[in-house]
């Protein structure tokens, strides 16, 4: 009987772990059951998810019963069964947020060509379309800021840009400085370095707070941006102020 018993449960788990890995990178719904020192358990009904610290967001506030959307991360077999493994600061999750409020996404009408994340904070997300008749910023901001304010909301208030991706790399560099408007652009093409001009009134708007504008760009773009006021009277390199960060390019 103790032997049939153990290879039910075992049986159970098996399923339950495939059932879970089939879903890695994608968004659950799931109750948070226990905050802890280190990290927070969420219950998914037959099983219970976790949230280690370092996949927290800083804008979150994590209270007992709350129902809340989860990126799932990864699914391990462990002697006590499936471990499911969360996140709410990884990039994945703005990626999977914005499949699932934005139809044209899914659809695959409009592409998400890199992610930026700066998890609490920013992220600054490149989007095109093959489609002329569709406007790829416009889609994801919706009427009235309605779509985009949406995923502000599941993302607890982290700021978002949206960035018209470009093949041309001047260009591209210049849309990820937003929302600072850009006076010029030179690129070393061997050492992969911008040197972004730009007016004096949009300087500190180009760097922005701690230096997280110009590092979101550099990260998104994959050039190192060094943006200089016009006139030279004050420059900073996109990478002399980097606290860590995570990006994610397209493949």
């Amino acid at each position: 009987k103790q032997v049939i018993i153990q290879k039910i449960r075992e049986a159970e788990r098996g399923i339950m772990f495939n059932d879970f890995k089939g879903q890695e990178g994608q968004l659950l719904m799931g109750t948070i059951q226990r905050v802890e020192a280190r990290k927070v358990l969420v219950d998914f009904g037959k099983v219970t998810g976790v949230l280690l610290a370092d996949q927290q967001s800083s804008r979150d506030h994590y209270r007992p019963n709350a129902r809340m959307k989860f990126l799932l991360l990864a699914v391990q077999m462990t002697p006590r069964g499936p471990e499911i493994l969360l996140s709410r600061s990884d990039v994945g999750m703005v990626r999977e947020i914005f499949k699932q409020e934005i139809p044209e996404i899914s659809d695959g009408l409009i592409e998400i060509k890199g992610i930026a994340r700066e998890p609490g904070y920013r992220s600054k997300v490149a989007v095109s379309t093959a489609d002329e008749a569709i406007d790829p910023i416009g889609s994801c901001i919706g009427q009235r800021g309605s779509r985009i304010n949406t995923i502000i909301e599941e993302l607890g208030g982290e700021k978002i840009d949206i960035i018209q991706f470009s093949e041309n790399a001047k260009e591209y560099i210049s849309h990820a400085l937003s929302p600072a408007k850009v006076f010029g652009v030179k690129l070393d093409e061997e050492n992969k370095v911008a040197e972004v001009s730009v007016a004096s009134d949009q300087f500190s708007l180009a760097i922005g707070r701690n230096g997280q504008n110009v590092r979101l760009a550099a990260q998104l773009t994959g050039w190192k941006i060094n943006v200089v006021e016009e006139g030279g009277k004050q420059a900073l390199a996109s990478d002399e102020v980097a606290p860590e960060a995570v990006v994610e390019t397209a493949e």
